[in-house]
């Protein structure tokens, strides 16, 4: 049994936070129903590369979903769908502030046909604040927030972080906690209620050491200068011979002296108390005196927190995530499949190995169905 099963969930939302939480939602057994435009949908459909009729992004995101047409803004168009809100669990929707409730589908106005619904206003700024109405994207809430000036290029500028941290960290995730919560809540009382999800504000979280390091200590981090951000020789990527590179993260003192050791650098080159910088100097030669492969081999089966930093598609080759089962659940179009999205969804919970992704407005007759009931 999985454990969202039966709960209904419509999504009103686009791009990647909103559809990202609602596709945990389905790999857990909830019922997914994407409320898109007719015509072009949501607009990562546009996107390249394709897979199937739509784009590889659209398709990994939206797996398992179903897909109504309907332009929320034609007469009528609130009524029809309305059937649907009286039926559903949860809402998910990623407008700015004040767009749904212009729709018609705003909290007060669903919840007053169905008190049980949660509601989740998925946003970069929140419902609230002199910033509710700023358009901005991923990059945008990591500047605000600080997280860019934690880290620096060689040249000491910000360097855009790999990860979209605020869509998925700041904002799928705690879409989903949340959700969870409000259902858990709603056996208890009986009633549902609005979640304000905003991505720039969950951003603190994540730097809860520099948090913790300016406001006890005085001491704000300065770019590329703190303990995880290349400040500390325990915690840096370093250069190989052949132009690879090293991720190093012996924080640990019993790490660190098995690093030193396997490096073999010299007793008196390791106190980094003082002059990390020195150490760090001490530690970057010697790892450029090895390839690549040849400091895989000297690290292979010690304690050290150390690994040859590999590429994504090396990463699906890895008989370590293999032996995992990460990529063994498929994504299916026009017969062809690929490794589904991997989730952090325990794989007891999961459903359909093999699901493929909604057509736009393929459930458009959910509609009709619901109307009649």
């Amino acid at each position: 049994m999985q454990p969202l099963k039966g709960i209904r969930v419509l999504d009103f939302s686009t791009l990647l936070p909103g559809p990202l939480a609602t596709l945990l939602l389905a790999e857990a057994g909830a019922e997914v129903i994407k409320i898109e435009r007719p015509g072009a949908g949501d607009e990562m459909r546009g996107y390249e590369p394709k897979f199937g009729a739509d784009s590889v992004n659209f398709a990994l995101l939206n797996r398992g979903k179903r897909s109504i047409a309907i332009d929320l803004k034609q007469p009528g168009a609130v009524e029809r769908l309305m059937p649907l809100v009286k039926s559903a669990d949860v809402i998910v929707e990623q407008f700015r502030p004040g767009v749904m409730d212009r729709l018609g589908l705003g909290y007060e106005a669903v919840s007053r046909v169905n008190p049980r619904i949660i509601f989740c206003a998925l946003t970069g700024y929140g419902q609230s604040g002199p910033r509710a109405m700023t358009a901005a994207h991923d990059l945008n809430y990591a500047a605000e927030a600080g997280m860019l000036a934690l880290a620096a290029g060689a040249d000491g500028a910000p360097v855009p972080p790999a990860a979209l941290v605020a869509d998925i960290g700041g904002g799928s995730y705690p879409a989903v906690i949340n959700i969870l919560l409000a259902l858990r809540e709603r056996e208890r009382s009986g009633r549902g209620c609005k979640l304000d999800i905003a991505m720039a504000d969950n951003l603190f979280t994540f730097m809860y050491w520099a948090l913790g390091d300016g406001l006890a200590a005085r001491r704000w981090p300065q770019p590329g200068k703190a303990r995880v951000t290349g400040g500390s020789p325990r915690y840096r990527i370093y250069r190989t011979r052949d132009d690879r590179f090293i991720a190093a993260a012996p924080l640990e003192e019993r790490f660190w002296q098995n690093f030193c050791d396997a490096i073999g650098l010299a007793a008196d080159a390791r106190d980094d108390r003082h002059d990390p910088q020195s150490v760090i100097q001490a530690v970057a030669a010697r790892i450029r005196d090895k390839t690549a492969e040849e400091w895989r081999a000297v690290f292979a089966g010690k304690d050290v927190c150390c690994n040859v930093v590999g590429s994504i598609e090396q990463a699906l080759a890895d008989p370590a995530f293999r032996a995992r089962g990460v990529f063994d659940r498929k994504l299916t179009a026009d017969g062809k499949s690929i490794p589904a999205l991997p989730v952090p969804v325990s794989p007891a919970w999961r459903g359909d190995d093999t699901a493929g992704y909604p057509a736009l407005g393929e459930a458009n007759s959910l509609l009709d169905k619901e109307k009649k009931h």
